[in-house]
């Protein structure tokens, strides 16, 4: 049932829908109309509620991926599809401890810490203090911020903690960085690395060598949606080709 002060989702269609709080007393305005929340509470998830202008929506329980797709994006974000892969090369799990540079908006800070909970630990490093600012209210939002630790440093000036299970870099030169990510990694820890063009990736690469690390691979992930419908599925006309190479290496 819906309850005063849950998250709900208003959902009409994958484009319109709205994240708030049922709240006794209050309306909520969308283009679609007015709903008055006092109608919702009290009844059971899935149930529909009608606006003033006659659209219907549904209501449903609001998740972490709702929130997630939602947050504040003041920098270039990590895409869903990278954002996956990149985790599991980087073997993240409950329990594991990770360094993340950069923070920016916190989307992939959120991503990891959700995975890391209950027990594991983000610390994320980023160098400028508005964009930190920005993920920590995004992180909060998400009620993840016990498992993120923020550090306003310059990750190249070395990273304070030892015996990490993985390292994660979003940055512009990660290669200045790998030497100091083996000392910080456990023998057998993961490195990943997220970077637009192929420059920065040979840099990266040849960095990684020169340090020992092992099980070095360097990829992408292109992900194509369907239209579907009877009689006319296709490939959609628009597509998110290529956003950046995934490097991922072991140290030995």
């Amino acid at each position: 049932m819906i309850k005063e002060g849950d998250d709900i989702l208003l959902y009409f269609s994958e484009r319109s829908s709205w994240l708030l709080k049922a709240e006794r007393g209050k309306s909520f305005h969308t283009h679609k109309g007015i709903i008055n929340l006092d109608d919702i509470l009290g009844k059971p998830y899935g149930s529909e509620v009608r606006t003033s202008l006659g659209d219907v929506l549904k209501v449903l329980p609001a998740d972490y991926l709702d929130y997630l797709e939602r947050m504040i994006r003041r920098t270039q974000v990590i895409y869903p599809k990278d954002m996956g892969y990149i985790c599991l090369m980087a073997n993240i799990h409950p329990g594991s401890k990770v360094v993340e540079c950069g923070t920016g908006s916190g989307v992939l800070t959120a991503y990891i810490a959700n995975l890391v909970r209950p027990d594991g630990r983000v610390f994320t490093y980023e160098v400028r203090k508005e964009f930190q600012e920005i993920a920590r209210k995004n992180i909060e939002k998400l009620g993840l911020e016990k498992y993120v630790e923020f550090k306003l440093k310059d990750i190249t000036q070395g990273i304070d903690e030892r015996n990490m299970d993985a390292i994660i870099l979003d940055m512009a030169t990660p290669w200045l960085v790998i030497e100091e990510a083996k000392n910080a990694l456990r023998v057998g820890g993961r490195l990943v690395s997220f970077s637009p063009t192929i420059n920065q990736v040979e840099k990266t690469v040849e960095a990684m060598r020169t340090s020992g690390f092992i099980n070095i691979r360097a990829e992408e992930i292109i992900l194509r949606r369907y239209k579907v419908k009877s009689n006319e599925t296709r490939p959609e006309t628009l597509m998110i080709a290529h956003t950046g190479y995934i490097v991922s290496g072991r140290r030995g």
